[in-house]
């Protein structure tokens, strides 16, 4: 037995107990006469004594010998901490040592395992195994198994049946590019990792499993941002005969689930808002709620008189800033500098300055009156000491550009508060989105999800305006699921493919084997996924995800740790009938 107890665990009342422990070296001080040594695992950290008086002369030169992260095995008696430590759950008692066993010895580590180290991230991620010794790391990981396991915990009383799908499925066109996998038993032919388990959860509701999940990895090869992965995981869902409000109110009681059960929050309202409504209001369909600044559109109001770059907008637009007007001009002006940067791509921002005395300073005083810039203030809810900053431009743009810096400000004012949590349903998304540089239309979400009742013969007429059965769910400015209700009959979704540019050979090659089970009594069906990294990051009060995985990749895609992904040696690339054309 290498431990009877943990390091974590020994308190007052194991005193005079005889115990066996193992660990890690967090740290040693060696007086000449005393040995203190700090002894961690993933529990807690016990601290060791060796005495000369009560220690002998050969295991005192041994303790000597201990280095950081040596990994060691002691037996002792638990006696009374003189100085205690009440920083630890343990400090209250140490261990006089009887017996050492060095059971691996270890090299300096590059870095210091301390909750505040010295390691930046790339040595960190080199050596990951390291980093996950760190409370941080440590008990984000044990924060996401929590999750999971109250994830688990509530779908399975709801009747939930987890299923695993294939990992090695066919390449479809469903957004972003697979990743794809050889096959050597059928030369020239390829498996495509899925991106989600999306047609196999459709083809279990054909199956009769009425309510399935899974709690899935899945695969997209794109472009990295600190909350996004190339391998990540799905909270997968599916259910079969049920509409939209059956689906949101089962995973609305997921949600207040975990945020009881992890949090100790209590959440009643859900709201529901318009995908067009959280445009319109916050310029993306993942608007955080916690605060206000929500955007007034301001043409009517603001194109009647000789300023240009307002008249010739199709939108302008702002937000009234609370405590803004304190804002001194070399502020206003490091503001305007910000929004021009290329990230965000605004071409400048006209600013007012809402004064304690009821008036108005603004950068376009030369062609707006205190009249004009009063209405701008009720368009914006601005009040007394605010500041409005406004936009202006082509719609879709203005309207990114102008959330991003609302998400900013909000970020300077500390109004997004990791504590505080704002679910919230965007609903009625549009079915398609056209694609300006090619004239076509895709699916917004993927060629799956059903139009609204009703309004199918739409396709063919304003295929624009069509809404998706679709909706998101949005927790702190984050979405952190999505579904729709499913087609689930071959003849609509045979017009969908249509509506998407499919021929219906092409159809039928990438969808047969959906579509031929459509034909055998398929339900009618709908479900959702969460992204998992990103709801425990949410509910870890943290805004990325990396953290909350084991073993994450860069911003490249790379494993700097196994240094991955890696070549094939001419050997293997024989094998699996591949030649490279690899571009310089």
């Amino acid at each position: 037995m290498y431990r009877t107890h943990t390091c974590g665990e020994l308190r007052a009342s194991h005193i005079n107990t005889e115990v066996t422990l193992s660990g890690w070296v967090q740290k040693s001080r060696d007086k000449g006469f005393m040995i203190w040594v700090d002894l961690r695992d993933r529990y807690g950290i016990t601290q060791l004594i060796f005495d000369e008086e009560r220690t002998s002369k050969e295991l005192m030169e041994k303790a000597k010998t201990l280095g950081r992260e040596f990994v060691v095995q002691v037996t002792g008696t638990v006696i009374e901490r003189q100085s205690k430590n009440s920083n630890i759950n343990t400090g209250d008692v140490e261990v006089l040592v009887a017996t050492l066993e060095v059971l691996n010895e270890a090299k300096l580590p590059p870095f210091t395992i301390e909750d505040e180290t010295d390691g930046g991230e790339d040595i960190r991620m080199k050596y990951r195994y390291l980093d996950i010794r760190r409370n941080p790391v440590k008990d984000s990981l044990i924060f996401r198994s929590k999750v999971s396991m109250e994830v688990r915990k509530y779908l399975s009383d709801k009747g939930f049946i987890d299923v695993e799908t294939p990992y090695l499925i066919k390449s479809t066109p469903e957004g972003a590019r697979d990743f794809l996998v050889p096959s050597r038993m059928n030369a020239g032919q390829f498996y495509a990792l899925p991106q989600s388990p999306q047609t196999f959860k459709q083809l279990l509701m054909v199956g009769g499993m009425d309510k399935y999940f899974q709690i899935v990895k899945c695969f997209r090869d794109e472009d990295l941002r600190a909350d996004r992965q190339p391998e990540f995981t799905q909270i997968d869902c599916e259910m079969a005969f049920v509409e939209q409000e059956d689906i949101l109110e089962i995973f609305e009681g997921m949600t207040r689930h975990l945020l009881k059960e992890i949090n100790g929050v209590e959440v009643d309202k859900f709201p529901r808002m318009l995908f067009d409504d959280a445009m319109r209001l916050y310029g993306n369909d993942k608007p955080d709620i916690r605060f206000g600044m929500e955007f007034g559109e301001l043409n009517k109001v603001a194109q009647h008189k000789e300023f240009k770059v307002f008249n010739d907008a199709e939108l302008v637009v702002g937000i009234a800033v609370p405590g803004g007007a304190s804002y001194t001009r070399k502020e206003i002006d490091k503001l305007i500098d910000w929004v021009r940067r290329p990230q965000v791509g605004a071409l400048g921002m006209v600013y007012v300055k809402c004064n304690e005395d009821g008036s108005f300073k603004s950068s376009v005083d030369k062609f707006y009156n205190q009249e004009d810039l009063a209405k701008w203030a009720e368009t914006t809810g601005a009040k007394a000491g605010d500041l409005i900053c406004i936009l202006s431009g082509n719609t879709t743009k203005v309207r990114a550009q102008l959330s991003a810096l609302r998400m900013e400000m909000a970020e300077r004012l500390g109004l997004r508060k990791p504590n505080e949590f704002a679910p919230l349903w965007v609903i009625d998304f549009p079915l398609l989105e056209l694609d300006e540089e090619t004239g076509h239309y895709h699916a917004m979400h993927h060629p799956f999800t059903s139009p609204k009742p009703g309004q199918l013969e739409m396709l063919d007429t304003d295929p624009g305006a069509v809404k998706a059965n679709a909706y998101d769910l949005v927790l702190n400015g984050n979405e952190i699921g999505g579904g729709s209700i499913r087609i689930h009959d071959k003849e609509t979704q045979a017009i969908m493919f249509k509506h998407l540019g499919f021929s219906e050979e092409e159809a039928k090659e990438q969808f047969g084997f959906l579509m031929d089970a459509f034909e055998y009594g398929a339900p009618p069906h709908g479900g959702l996924a969460f992204g998992l990294d990103r709801l425990v990051a949410i509910l870890g009060g943290q805004e990325t995800i990396r953290d909350f995985i084991a073993f994450p990749k860069n911003n490249s895609g790379r494993d700097v740790m196994i240094d991955a992904p890696a070549t094939l040696n001419d050997e293997q690339l024989e094998e699996l009938s591949i030649k490279l054309n690899v571009k310089e």
